[in-house]
């Protein structure tokens, strides 16, 4: 398979990477972006000149049905108002997967659709669950898409100890959009598509 010899030590490696982010003192932090029930984070990263968002926010549900909502599958495609396709190119294990998937054009089409090939793992961590995915440089390309890159991110999701029923998401993305955009655009896009994101999916799970 190109460029992933190995796809449990991958899986591993990437688990570890994330695990890492999710310790962070919160004094690293700055707030980018803030309402009533999320808030988005961030800082510089450590893999590419742009920064590393954090967001978090209370779900009205069980760590299972949300963690199933964001991995790979029809259901995400469903619910997710950035995603337009998504294909699974190979299968590894129950919870492990390579994807390809697209987004629709943001921010008044300054930033074109785009098109990525994923690595996602998903695994328990502590209480919870964790949904992890990585970029990988598959040679494949799509002519009308431009080809971003997700730097090692991911999702986890731990119940509330008071109230099983609802959970704490968390999640850490940092992705290279590429092509031509000011960075500032892509740094006012992210904030609001992972605010976005949470819309979506607390709607999804109240129809779920």
């Amino acid at each position: 398979m190109e460029g992933l010899p190995d796809a449990a030590a991958f899986a591993t490696k990437l688990k570890n990477t994330l695990i890492q982010y999710h310790i962070i003192e919160d004094d690293k932090w700055r707030v980018a972006k803030k309402t009533k029930d999320v808030t988005i984070w961030r800082k510089p990263s450590e893999e590419f000149n742009g920064y590393l968002f954090k967001a978090q926010g209370v779900i009205d549900d069980v760590v299972n049905s949300i963690i199933d909502h964001i991995r790979p599958g029809p259901c995400r495609l469903d619910w997710d108002s950035l995603m337009t396709s998504m294909d699974i190119l190979e299968h590894f294990e129950e919870n492990c997967c390579v994807m390809r998937y697209t987004t629709a054009s943001q921010l008044w089409n300054i930033i074109s659709p785009r098109e990525f090939v994923d690595f996602s793992y998903t695994v328990g961590h502590k209480e919870g669950l964790l949904s992890c995915g990585i970029s990988l440089d598959w040679n494949e390309k799509r002519p009308e898409f431009v080809r971003g890159y997700n730097h090692p991110c991911g999702w986890f999701c731990v119940p509330l100890k008071d109230n099983a029923n609802q959970s704490l998401l968390t999640g850490y993305i940092q992705t290279d959009l590429r092509g031509m955009i000011p960075q500032s655009a892509v740094d006012t896009a992210m904030a609001s598509t992972l605010i976005n994101f949470y819309g979506d999916l607390r709607k999804a799970l109240q129809k779920a």
